[in-house]
């Protein structure tokens, strides 16, 4: 790949060149959703660029983007990569601190902020970021506060005339695919974030790896509702802007039911907590039906199940199991698709391990989720589900180009053209990283099969060790029992403790809808998650959930919390993990009531 036929720019402009006015981005503007033509975000692009030129910014500077999913985000981001200056993503729900941070450390000269409360957190820390420039607001209704570095984005974007074409022309000609493409910062659950250094070299592995894996066209229409400033949703959103699909921006995750009724996407990124809910919403849902619905969705899910296997090993169904399929597919399956558009063709699902049942019942649907692993360090993508011969229980194969093994501790290894170039001024974290061969260490331990499938058993910095001298993996208790809908956050204790207990968080929305059919009296959320009948429904439901767990796995006692686990306070990275230092100190008094009392025998 020495020459530039997959640096992502000159594709982009491509395709620019190529739409015309066929439609490139789609956004919600109040109740409507809104057109931009490809035309037209060329054009937004390069004017974007000629600002940033005009500002003063040389090659490889760096611009910031603070602010959740919308079209100038896009705009800003290729508006710099033409200028070959380098972007760095903040999450919007970031403190002022954690953006402070990020903005000093990378020298961010530009910050492109998305909404009121990104404007006013940098407008607060802009006398300590002493190479910050500038704060451009995206949205037309930000207050600036007149404040000196503050700028509405047209505004911003006007000053494009003042620049030459020529300058632009010259950068985009001298383009390469060893500069720097963008510094995304790690969340870390301890210590400062890490900046991953990804260059243009990265983001074309992966597009080339992703061509020879998927099948994505300019007809494809996906809808962006993960944060953008999480290497999933971004490095996605180039594939889809690559192959020349419409990329439809969600500003507010709110309304994704909405969203997916409206703009029926072919392709979608979701977590596996996304299948989750839905998973559990349905079958909570045929529960309380009748008994004649009841067989009727298991004999459908049943039908689809069977070729969907029929599929993924390559054989034809049989003519009898088609045309029950086919009527499965009419009175149930279609139906089921409904509530995500109607019209997926396949959807990217990671950032966590994905519950072989729930897999197993979107197949059998007819929803192609193709669960994947990576990393911020790996560009994203490592592997994923193939359409065929996969193991549901597995994180799929490795994608071309990734060399996976293997190595000490069962610890996966990654080598290859998408693993990052290192940490941002952290030369020393950066070597720790690799091993003596070059390969990337994950922090996961796992194993492939014989027929190529990698999987995941643990996460070997997370390991948790009971005073009995058991290795708990929190995640794969967690992931057993978080599947549930009426639980939405789960955070296992068990290092140095006699046995695993857990804090739980449950979904509010589906308790109250609960109580109320129970006709269960509360004032408040407190009073309700010490309601008896609740207690004893989550203990109900926890003993089931984790009953295909290991004895010393199973959580033995638990605690409701009445609000969540948030990043505000500190309890949650950008990316939701969970702080567990944070967790335990806040709640060490009722972790520590959890081991006064000897736990119930399971």
């Amino acid at each position: 790949m020495a020459n530039l036929d997959f640096h992502i720019v000159k594709r982009i402009r491509e395709q620019v060149t190529q739409g015309g006015e066929r439609i490139a981005l789609k956004h919600k503007v109040g109740d409507q959703w809104c057109d931009i033509s490809w035309a037209q975000f060329g054009q937004d692009i390069d004017t974007l660029s000629l600002a940033l030129l005009a500002q003063g910014l040389r090659v490889q500077d760096k611009i910031g983007i603070f602010s959740n999913n919308m079209p100038q985000w896009t705009v800003a981001d290729f508006g710099a990569l033409q200028a070959r200056i380098a972007t760095v993503p903040i999450y919007p729900t970031n403190t002022a601190a954690q953006s402070s941070y990020i903005i000093q450390n990378a020298d961010v000269r530009v910050l492109f902020v998305g909404e009121q409360p990104q404007y006013d957190a940098a407008i607060s820390i802009f006398d300590d970021c002493e190479q910050l420039e500038l704060i451009v607001a995206m949205s037309e209704d930000v207050d600036l506060k007149d404040h000196p570095a503050g700028i509405a984005w047209h505004t911003f974007m006007s000053r494009g005339s003042e620049v030459q074409q020529a300058e632009l022309n010259q950068r985009l000609e001298e383009a390469n695919l060893q500069d720097l493409l963008t510094l995304i910062y790690t969340s870390g659950t301890t210590g400062q974030p890490k900046g991953v250094m990804l260059d243009y070299a990265n983001i074309a592995a992966q597009l080339v790896g992703h061509d020879e894996r998927l099948s994505l066209s300019e007809k494809d229409v996906s809808l962006c509702f993960l944060p953008l400033s999480h290497v999933f949703e971004r490095a996605w959103t180039f594939y889809v802007l690559y192959k020349g699909g419409t990329n439809c921006y969600l500003q507010d995750t709110m309304q994704v039911r909405d969203a997916l009724s409206d703009v029926k996407p072919t392709v979608m990124c979701a977590v596996p907590r996304f299948y989750e809910k839905i998973f559990s919403a349905i079958h909570e849902k045929v529960a309380r039906a009748p008994i004649h619905r009841k067989i009727m969705f298991t004999w459908a899910v049943n039908m689809g199940a069977k070729v969907a296997a029929c599929h993924q090993q390559g054989r034809e169904p049989s003519l009898l199991l088609k045309k029950s399929h086919a009527f499965a597919d009419k009175i149930v399956m279609s139906k089921l698709r409904a509530l995500l558009g109607g019209n997926i063709n396949f959807m990217p699902c990671g950032g966590a391990k994905l519950d072989e049942t729930i897999g197993r019942f979107f197949h059998a649907i007819g929803i192609n989720v193709k669960l994947g692993y990576g990393m911020t360090e790996t560009t994203a993508t490592v592997s994923c589900w193939d359409d065929r011969y996969f193991d549901p229980d597995s994180i799929g194969m490795s994608m071309p180009g990734a060399e996976v093994k293997i190595g000490e501790n069962n610890e996966i290894l990654v080598r290859g053209p998408m693993v990052m170039r290192g940490y941002y001024k952290m030369p020393e974290e950066t070597a720790k990283t690799f091993d003596e061969n070059g390969f990337l260490k994950t922090g996961d331990a796992g194993h492939i099969d014989e027929n190529g499938n990698l999987f995941i058993t643990d996460r070997i910095k997370e390991l948790m060790k009971t005073s009995g001298g058991k290795y708990i993996a929190p995640q794969v208790v967690e992931g057993a029992i978080g599947k549930d809908h009426f639980i939405e956050q789960i955070a296992v204790i068990a290092d140095t403790r006699k046995f695993v207990s857990a804090l739980v968080v449950p979904c509010f929305d589906t308790l109250e809808e609960y109580a109320k059919e129970l006709n269960i009296k509360y004032h408040d959320r407190m009073e309700l998650i010490k309601h008896h009948q609740v207690v004893e429904m989550f203990e109900k439901r926890i003993s089931t959930l984790q009953g295909e767990l290991a004895k010393f796995e199973q959580v033995k006692k638990f605690k409701l919390l009445h609000k969540p686990f948030s990043m505000d306070s500190g309890e949650l990275t950008p990316t939701q993990k969970l702080r567990r230092k944070v967790i335990n100190d806040r709640y060490h008094d009722e972790i520590e009531e959890m081991y006064q009392d000897k736990p119930k025998d399971k």
